[in-house]
């Protein structure tokens, strides 16, 4: 059977340049940025939420923190999700036991983010205290009455990593 010319014309380019090949040297250096890049964007390391103006306190704890929601008190304002919610001074002028401003706000986060069956266990769910070291206990007690009387009964205290003295 004869060839058409065309045929003829692509298997004689064929023989002269030969078949395509594919450089493995780009696409291993693609791997090897995007390897790196996932390194250093997947760490252990916890990030919470920065504020300057609170100062935390430093203990030796190993435990990592966990992912929940968190309740900013620094010495002028509570804030929770970066919303301030009440300031410090009228939580202390106040002969309530809790603070109904975070209650309030603290339900309504449970009720966005858990379902019905979570909001009645009754280990309830985890919340993170972020609060500066200088805070008087006062506020401290009606802070936790607070959290005590929501969904959210497993507390957590943000704290710095002290380095371990060696011996």
């Amino acid at each position: 059977m004869k060839k058409s010319v065309r045929a003829a014309r692509m298997e004689r380019h064929h023989k002269r340049f030969g078949a395509a090949t594919l450089s493995l040297v780009s696409l291993m250096d693609i791997f090897t940025i995007l390897v790196f890049f996932l390194l250093v964007n997947s760490s252990e390391v916890q990030q919470i939420p920065n504020a300057k103006a609170i100062r935390l306190p430093e203990s030796i704890t190993e435990q990592k923190p966990k992912e929940t929601l968190v309740v900013l008190v620094s010495k002028d304002q509570i804030i929770v999700k970066g919303e301030p919610v009440v300031r410090v001074s009228d939580v202390l002028n106040s002969q309530a036991r809790t603070i109904p401003q975070l209650a309030s706000v603290l339900n309504r986060q449970a009720a966005l983010t858990w379902d019905k069956e979570k909001l009645e266990d009754i280990d309830g769910t985890e919340i993170t205290l972020m609060g500066d070291r200088e805070i008087p206990y006062q506020l401290l007690e009606k802070i936790l009455a607070t959290m005590s009387e929501t969904p959210y009964k497993t507390i957590y205290f943000a704290v710095n990593k002290k380095p371990q003295e060696s011996s």
